[in-house]
């Protein structure tokens, strides 16, 4: 009986035991590229990704001075740390810490988003709780618009 694929993510190094936690897997092609950190920055680049995204991500700017908060700055989603196959997205605020690791695993040709999130106070749930229930559809979308814009460009 062959063991099921395991894997240990950065994104739990540093939140062992977060208040949220999910992983999202895509296809690759075959012959994609292995480079975590180059994934990591077409997936979480939202200008080129799905209208829609970028939509929701424009409204989170917004929503979130009601919330008392400050809107995102533009390195939110820059990559923090490459350990061999995963890349580490990392970012803490005062309403909330989130970890993102994304991996390739060459083996099985797959994208992996690891993501989780420590909570802080009121104003950290009230902002998370439709984020919940949207994030894993806006992951997802965000991963394989990643992998049709890199298989376009020929950037496999």
């Amino acid at each position: 009986m062959t063991a099921a694929p395991s894997f240990v993510s950065l994104a739990l190094r540093d939140l062992p035991r977060p208040d949220f936690c999910d992983v999202t897997v895509v296809p690759l092609p075959a012959d994609a590229a292995t480079d975590p950190a180059a994934w990591a920055l077409a997936v979480f680049d939202v200008a080129r990704g799905p209208r829609w995204v970028a939509a929701l991500m424009g409204v989170r700017q917004a929503a979130v001075r009601l919330l008392g908060l400050t809107p995102a700055p533009r390195d939110t989603f820059a990559v923090r740390e490459v350990q061999g196959e995963e890349a580490l997205l990392a970012f803490d605020d005062r309403h909330l810490d989130f970890r993102v690791g994304v991996g390739v695993d060459t083996e099985r040709h797959l994208l992996r988003v690891v993501t989780a999130v420590r909570l802080h106070g009121w104003r950290g749930r009230v902002y998370f709780a439709p984020v919940r229930l949207a994030h894993p559809v806006v992951t997802e979308a965000m991963m394989r618009s990643a992998v049709r814009r890199r298989a376009a460009r020929g950037e496999e």
